[in-house]
């Protein structure tokens, strides 16, 4: 296993299914210019490995968002990833964090999840309050919730790679082996940070299985989902008015639409405003309110 990829599995004799991800110059990416303190950057990037892991199951277009919101030094995590495993993602942190453990980072919060597909009439949204000591408790608190069967989770990462591994029970686990699940979860609490990190995901689950049927799915590659879209954002600023543009244009000397997400800035100067309501039908005063 390289890095950026990700391999699902299955424990054939037990009915145990689980995936493996490691992000290594994609999340490089995404610390590119953020100067993220450490304990910023790990939650990131282990809620980066925990968004890949769950989004791997989608089955169809769509796009699935994770949010950690809190009233700690860290006020937002948010990473999202698509069907094809593209991802992007940030952290929003208003000062020096006390600690690395997720009470201090976060205070009291909620994790919000979104699913957005061309299928579904609207987004499904889920809003829980976190609940557990680690990122990886938070969310198998969430799995057993929302999944009603048990899930272990498995994060790491540094500023140079993040990795994760899942295990999931299906409901037919007990009947094929009763001591199957125990087993398996006992013997996956057994792995570094270090492994996680580094190790191919054949030689992982070799390692950490020896003895169970594992069967190892193809790789499936994880891309940094942040091309420029200056047409989105013409049409932002269009949706705006020409009021609105231009009251910036006045203050600043240029009007700047930052997007946080992928760290970029789009800066237009008063040639670039005037001939983007050079044609404008739309209304000159009063623009809509934008969600």
């Amino acid at each position: 296993m390289g890095d950026d990829c990700l391999h699902r599995f299955l424990l054939d004799d037990l009915d145990i299914c689980g995936a493996v991800v490691r992000l290594g110059s994609v999340w490089r990416k995404m610390l590119d210019d953020r100067n993220y303190a450490a304990p910023v950057a790990r939650l990131l990037g282990e809620l980066s490995a925990t968004t890949l892991l769950l989004g791997a199951s989608l089955k169809q277009a769509g796009r699935l968002t994770i949010q950690l919101r809190g009233s700690g030094p860290i006020s937002l995590l948010v990473i999202d990833c698509n069907e094809r495993l593209a991802i992007r993602g940030m952290a929003k942190c208003a000062e020096a964090p006390p600690s690395e453990r997720i009470a201090d980072l976060l205070g009291h919060g909620q994790l919000l999840l979104s699913l957005d597909q061309p299928s579904m009439r609207e987004p499904y949204q889920s809003i829980v309050p976190l609940g557990g000591e680690t990122l990886a408790e938070v969310f198998e608190h969430y799995l057993r919730q929302s999944d009603q069967s048990p899930a272990r989770l498995f994060l790491a990462a540094s500023t140079d790679a993040a990795g994760g591994l899942l295990l999931q029970k299906l409901p037919t686990a007990d009947q094929r082996d009763a001591d199957g699940w125990g087993r398996v979860e006992a013997l996956a609490t057994t792995v570094r940070t270090a492994e996680l990190l580094t190790l191919p995901a054949e030689e992982l689950l070799l390692r950490l299985f020896p003895e169970e049927a594992v069967r190892l799915f193809p790789a499936r590659p994880i891309a940094h989902n942040c091309p420029e879209d200056w047409a989105k954002v013409r049409a932002l600023l269009r949706s705006l008015g020409p009021s609105e543009a231009y009251a910036a244009l006045r203050e600043t000397g240029e009007v700047v639409v930052r997007d946080d997400l992928c760290n970029r800035e789009y800066r237009f100067d008063r040639a670039a405003i005037d001939e983007l309501f050079r044609d404008f039908t739309g209304p000159s005063a009063s623009p809509p309110t934008i969600h």
